[in-house]
């Protein structure tokens, strides 16, 4: 569907990509992969069109369309959440006004036996055979399903966008993108700006509804999930894998090995005709030689081995100072702007050396309970640091604090203290600072450059109560593991506030989920939680899970929760079983529509009524979300019955 060929790009005598090729199949779902600055990001402008490479060609067919979401964009705010969503569809539009002025059209002739009026009627037909099959009957309903999966509550939709902050505006520009529907779809760190429960459905979204995708993301559970080929960026080359993430890491690591003894063995090989060379160079009787081992040398092509960055795999930071027990204590926190409730009746206790993650859909109040915990904000009710606790906060303005005036080895220099500021070009390096973007001023960095600096910054300071605010969304993957490492040896008290579940994995122990106005408190990691959450998304079987999950229970209540969990297997499956009979039903009875309607359309009368043809096209549609709503419940009743023995 794509190809590209011989691509190459060249800044100003830097070589990007060096002659690459590779070619993109309809349905193939694609990571994009390399570390920060090696192209991936102007790969993905490149096959958008938006930019121009020094030699090489990338070829799409005519009717191949491309959507292409950046990192970063200017949004309008002129309409509707729904309004602009709805641009998505202006094609549609435009073709429901033709259908109506063609209609308008028929309806005022009267020569029915001309060839003429006929042309017409086949327009009109062919028109809206068209229009049904580019989701004219049921776009609004997408539309619907698309923004309330990306985050947005129904009573959103009629808010002007000017009301929401740049992440959710690119939530709206994620959803015009899906609801086009493009046959190559170009994603640049989508996930950025997505909580765990939107990032959960655009996994399902790429699954299953998506055409080719291509994406960049240092989200690892999300690549994992929704991508099933690699291609690696490396040294201006590109690697393609055809397996998902997790095998490519294992391939690369072989590929890598492989190299390796190969560049070994070429080293020894070159060594060894070096020194026959220096040690018969002014012998007349070994000239034919000699010269013979130079021009073998000219012609070898060398062997080049992938850069790893192995800088400061094990950073560590400084000791917590000590503090009490109980780092943050909450009673009844409540926070309200205006006549908006965040969410009311906060009650929890943090221990020391805790490690707890933050989650839940944004808007919920997790930065806001945040900025009350620092004292950034007013609340109701009581909050409580313990004693000694000092704490170091970082969220995305931290970045607009720093001075520019100083470098970005200054910048970490001024707070280093003992044996880590002998390694503080390690550290940069492994957080993307190497070489000779140490010696930067903080002032020509950009806004991701100035986060990750402030998050060292941050992490060399004696503190014992750390606050991380969405911290990985500018770290690459690398630089993800070596902040998660530090995060995990800290002997103080983290809190995260975060949707990357990788991050999380093996991080936290201890999970708040924002919802509904309240926090709520879930003890273990981020993937026991998650494991628990989908089994409460089955709303009748909430009861039988919460009561099975309470082992504590003595004996003769347990055999009273096993009589209620029995009244709730009998209420679960007739109301599965209901669902299921009423779909069928309703299948048959449009079945039945369908083929009087087939009948009618078959004789010519009924071929030149359109409004026949928009009732076909509506029930068809209407048959296909019926049975995938038969579908959907059957696979419910069948959960229902595996979940009772």
């Amino acid at each position: 569907m794509v190809s590209i060929e011989g691509l190459t790009v060249e800044f100003g005598g830097f070589t990007l990509f060096d002659n690459i090729a590779f070619v993109v199949n309809r349905k193939d779902r694609i990571a994009l992969v390399g570390k920060n600055g090696a192209g991936k990001s102007t790969l993905l402008r490149i096959v958008a069109g938006l930019q121009s490479p020094t030699s090489g060609t990338v070829s799409i067919p005519k009717d191949v369309t491309v959507g292409y979401l950046p990192q970063q964009m200017q949004l309008a705010d002129t309409r509707t959440v729904k309004e602009e969503a709805e641009r998505a569809f202006e094609h549609i539009h435009q073709l429901e006004q033709e259908i109506d002025r063609l209609n308008r059209e028929l309806a005022e002739r009267t020569d029915y036996e001309s060839d003429a009026y006929h042309q017409l009627i086949d327009k009109v037909s062919h028109r809206t055979e068209l229009f049904q099959m580019t989701g004219g009957v049921h776009y609004m309903a997408e539309l619907e399903r698309t923004l309330t999966g990306l985050g947005f509550a129904r009573k959103d939709f009629d808010r002007p966008t000017s009301e929401f902050s740049g992440g959710w505006r690119m939530r709206i520009e994620l959803a015009k993108l899906l609801l086009g529907r493009p046959d190559i779809l170009l994603l640049d760190e989508p996930t950025n700006h997505l909580d765990i429960e939107s990032i959960q459905w655009l996994e399902t979204f790429i699954a299953t509804r998506a055409n080719a995708v291509i994406l960049v993301s240092h989200d690892r559970a999300f690549i994992d999930n929704t991508t099933s080929r690699t291609i690696e960026i490396e040294m201006g080359k590109v690697y393609d894998y055809k397996v998902g993430y997790s095998d490519y890491v294992a391939l690369r690591k072989e590929r890598r090995e492989q190299q390796l003894r190969a560049y070994e063995n070429q080293q020894k090989k070159l060594a060894d005709t070096e020194a026959f060379i220096e040690r018969f160079r002014y012998k007349a009787t070994k000239a034919v030689q000699v010269q013979s081992r130079i021009k073998q040398l000219e012609k070898i092509e060398r062997i080049e081995v992938d850069e790893v960055d192995t800088a400061l795999l094990n950073l560590k930071f400084p000791p917590a100072p000590h503090s009490g027990s109980y780092p943050v204590i909450a009673e009844n926190v409540a926070k309200q702007y205006g006549s908006h409730r965040i969410f009311e009746h906060v009650t929890f206790t943090i221990n020391r050396g805790d490690k707890v993650a933050f989650v839940g859909k944004n808007g919920e109040g997790k930065s806001t309970l945040v900025k009350c915990i620092t004292g950034e904000i007013d609340y109701e009710g009581k909050l409580l640091l313990g004693h000694q606790v000092q704490t170091g906060y970082f969220a995305q303005n931290q970045a607009e604090l720093l001075d520019e005036r100083l470098t970005v080895f200054d910048t970490i220099d001024y707070v280093a203290q003992g044996d880590v500021r002998t390694r503080i070009r390690d550290i940069l390096g492994a957080f993307l600072f190497g070489g000779e973007a140490a010696d930067k001023k903080v002032g020509v960095l950009s806004g991701g450059e100035r986060s990750r600096l402030a998050m060292i910054r941050l992490l060399l300071e004696p503190v014992n109560l750390l606050i991380l605010d969405e911290p990985t969304n500018h770290l690459d993957m690398r630089s993800k593991d070596v902040l998660k490492t530090a995060l995990k040896a800290f002997d103080g008290t983290v809190i995260v506030v975060s949707h990357d579940r990788d991050f999380l994995d093996g991080l936290v122990n201890k999970v708040y989920e924002f919802g509904n106005q309240r926090v709520v408190e879930h003890l273990g990691g981020i993937y026991e939680f998650l494991e628990r959450k989908k089994m409460d998304s089955l709303a009748q079987l909430e009861a039988p899970a919460r009561l099975a999950a309470d082992e504590t229970e003595a004996a003769p209540t347990a055999g009273k929760l096993s009589y209620e969990a029995r009244k709730e297997q009998s209420k679960a499956i007739r109301k599965a079983e209901k669902a299921v009979s009423d779909d069928e039903t309703l299948i048959d009875e449009l079945e039945n529509r369908i083929r009087n309607l087939e009948a009618q359309l078959a004789n010519p009368e009924g071929a030149a009524n359109a409004s026949l043809y928009i009732e076909y096209s509506t029930l068809k549609e209407r048959l296909a979300q019926t049975i995938d709503l038969w579908t959907e419940h059957t696979l419910e009743l069948e959960r229902i019955m595996d979940f009772y023995p």
